[in-house]
């Protein structure tokens, strides 16, 4: 069998693996990219119920989740939001911002698709999918065993993704390849998730499945005031899944019910009324969780001014300060993200190329950098392959 010879082999056709293939392949690179998936980037179609949230114009590092904090730097102030932009802006495709920075495509998730599969070929991109990979040997190149034939290359970019989504075609592929060449881990989790609580746990609060409120959630030093979801498992809402990737198993969260106010000085204000317990809190809470709260928080519904100040700021810390425990998350079947991955300091933040196996490349979510909800893990995906795309 004569190998199919190529400059670059890129191993995932999503986000990260087709940006760092035209990016190559304009420098004049002779790139071959493959996926072993049937439909093109299910992950970009998915997102943002459709209208692809394809970046943020608030991008920092903080933004990103990693053991290594500072390795994202590098890319992501090579390849900014303003480049991705001038991309859409070649292609005549409109955007519009939402909350918080998010930016969305006018178009759908489709015509992003479309542009980058666009900018692929016309760069001469050479597509080999669906196709499924097998071995992987490294001599004088690197030999790629494929369902299509053998591939070998100088330079292999691998741009898998992670666990999360499996219905997609999500594989732990892009991990054994790290494995293979000794390539060190951190540990993977369930990222932008729900989290769950034992249905006993969660008996009191599941009919409120659907009520929506604005609140701060926090887990150590880290807050997030956004919609929080109650669910009949537990909560959702970008709040919670902004925390999950943070959160860790067996701890609490904190969450303030009710952040614009001291509830102190509102049941102070108010000692007077002869109003309900339940209804003065549904005046700030949904009406199901006012009269949760009213019942079950070891108060009694009974008048405002029937109870004493003591119970009366008791209930005020815990309405600003509600520890929650969950035992546990959606898992990767509704995780957006997978937290952790092929370790950052294994590689060259310039490059995305491993220290040790010159010639290999990890991009995008395969990697132990995570971002938050709203723009952040694409505008990565485009700067991790962006930065390999430059010098493989």
């Amino acid at each position: 069998m004569n190998p199919i010879q190529t400059d670059v082999i890129v191993i995932g056709a999503g986000a990260a693996g087709m940006m760092c293939a035209l990016t190559a392949a304009q420098r004049g690179r002779k790139v071959t990219l493959l996926d072993h998936y049937s439909k093109l980037a299910e992950k970009i179609r998915i997102s943002g119920g459709g209208r692809c949230n394809f970046t943020n114009l608030n991008i920092k590092p903080d933004n990103y989740l990693s053991n290594n904090p500072h390795f994202c730097r590098s890319a992501l102030s090579r390849y900014t939001p303003q480049h991705f932009i001038a991309l859409l802006d070649k292609h005549s495709i409109g955007y519009h911002e939402k909350t918080l920075g998010q930016l969305f495509c006018d178009d759908g998730s489709e015509a992003i698709i479309a542009m980058l599969k666009k900018e692929c070929d016309d760069a001469g991109v050479n597509w080999i999918r669906p196709c499924e990979v097998g071995e992987i040997r490294r001599g004088a190149k690197f030999s790629v065993m494929t369902s299509r034939g053998l591939l070998q290359a100088d330079a292999l970019v691998i741009a898998t993704g992670g666990l999360s989504i499996p219905k997609i075609g999500a594989t732990p592929f892009g991990y054994k390849v790290a494995e293979q060449f000794g390539i060190a881990m951190t540990k993977l989790k369930p990222g932008l998730v729900p989290l769950t609580f034992h249905p006993e746990q969660w008996a009191t609060y599941a009919d409120l499945s659907g009520a929506t409120l604005d609140a701060v959630v926090s887990f150590g030093k880290t807050s997030f005031r956004e919609s929080l979801l109650f669910t009949h498992r537990g909560l959702s809402g970008p709040a919670i899944l902004q925390i999950s990737s943070y959160w860790e198993a067996g701890q609490a969260l904190s969450i303030n019910l009710l952040p614009d106010l001291d509830m102190r000085e509102v049941f102070i204000e108010h000692a007077k009324s002869k109003l309900l317990l339940s209804n003065f809190l549904a005046a700030y809470l949904p009406k199901k969780l006012a009269d949760i709260v009213a019942t079950q928080w070891s108060v009694e519904n009974k008048a405002l001014n029937q109870h004493s100040p003591k119970v009366l700021a008791a209930l005020a810390e815990r309405l600003n300060n509600w520890q929650v425990t969950p035992t546990g998350t959606m898992g990767y079947s509704k995780a957006e993200v997978t937290c952790g991955g092929v370790d950052t300091q294994a590689l060259s933040s310039k490059t995305m190329e491993c220290n040790e196996v010159q010639g290999l490349y990890f991009v995008g979510e395969v990697m132990d950098v995570t971002g938050q909800l709203g723009g952040y893990n694409f505008q990565w995906a485009w700067a991790s392959g962006y930065a390999a795309g430059c010098v493989v």
